[in-house]
């Protein structure tokens, strides 16, 4: 009887609180919910000057354990927008850090650069390519949330608690949890 309102007690815990781990004391995100929260970012379109619009679309994060980075490749259509031509299509990958931000109580993307710009036909352009790419990184994902807590989810028992180590798994992102 004492163990069946045990895990009774344990499985409410685990409803109450999603994603969090009452055994190792940490948040865990899957893949999906963050490339869920990803995709909310697209499709964008940036502009750069007068000159250049860059149409971003699919993208399709890549989780680097061995990093403890996000990776997040989008493909890339680039317009003239002086001279009327058709797009020039690529790939566009961009790595970032994650940090959490306790007056967001967010986890977020953190200073994303330029890990590649594909565009077929254009390697003599690959300087300009990656300049373009690194404003890129700078206004579509610095500091974008991937996961915002609720305040519930950062108390347990009457007490606050705050997140700790941010681990990448190849499923998912990983947040210890350490009390106050």
């Amino acid at each position: 009887m004492l163990a069946t309102a045990a895990v009774a007690a344990i499985g409410t815990a685990a409803l109450a609180h999603a994603g969090y781990n009452v055994w190792t004391g940490e948040y865990t995100f899957t893949k999906a919910e963050l490339q869920s929260a990803v995709d909310k970012r697209f499709p964008t379109t940036l502009r750069y000057g007068e000159l250049v619009s860059v149409k971003l679309t699919h993208p399709r994060l890549v989780l680097d354990e061995a990093g403890n980075r996000v990776i997040t490749q989008m493909d890339a259509a680039l317009t003239n927008t002086v001279l009327p031509s058709p797009p020039i299509n690529g790939t566009l990958a961009l790595n970032s850090g994650i940090r959490y931000d306790a007056t967001r109580r967010a986890v977020l993307l953190d200073n994303p650069t330029v890990q590649q710009v594909q565009v077929q036909g254009m390697s003599q352009y690959s300087e300009q390519l990656n300049a373009i790419g690194a404003v890129v990184a700078q206004q579509l994902l610095k500091d974008y949330p991937l996961y915002t807590f609720k305040p519930d989810e950062l108390r347990f028992n009457g007490k606050d608690v705050e997140p700790g180590a941010i681990t990448v798994a190849p499923d998912g992102i990983r947040v210890q949890v350490n009390l106050r």
